[in-house]
């Protein structure tokens, strides 16, 4: 049973926000029995040369845990959603150190993409979401 936008786009943020691996499983499990494939990878840099490495880690986190396949338009689907997700933080990243979680999840045609980081400087932290939808 396919799932809409919103359910896939929710499990993605649920997915970002686990806090631990156990969790994580315990969340891809929940989903899988509801139809949703999911992944989640960490993820920790400076602003500005993490953009190219989120984009690869959502791309490899999405095909490891068979979010997607080897298609072109499914790992431009996940790269063009978490690019998205990019967008919506950085004028509060850039310049920057950042750590968190990547979500990923997918129903039929949606794709998910969150980002969950803490950002700051030493210990001075703000938190930031981005979310990126596409239909593939």
């Amino acid at each position: 049973m396919e799932l809409g936008s919103k359910v896939v786009c929710k499990a993605a943020v649920q997915m970002a926000m686990s806090e631990s691996r156990a969790e994580e499983n315990e969340i891809k499990d929940k989903f899988t029995d509801r139809g949703i494939l999911s992944a989640a990878v960490d993820f920790g840099s400076d602003f500005k040369n993490g953009v190219p490495k989120m984009l690869e880690r959502a791309v490899v986190a999405a095909k490891r845990e068979g979010v997607i396949g080897d298609s072109h338009a499914e790992e431009g689907a996940v790269a063009g959603a978490a690019h998205e997700a990019i967008q919506q933080i950085s004028a509060k990243c850039f310049g920057l150190n950042m750590g968190g979680k990547i979500g990923i999840a997918r129903s039929g045609p949606h794709i998910a993409v969150c980002l969950f980081f803490e950002i700051g400087l030493l210990n001075l932290n703000d938190i930031v979401i981005g979310l990126g939808h596409r239909a593939v």
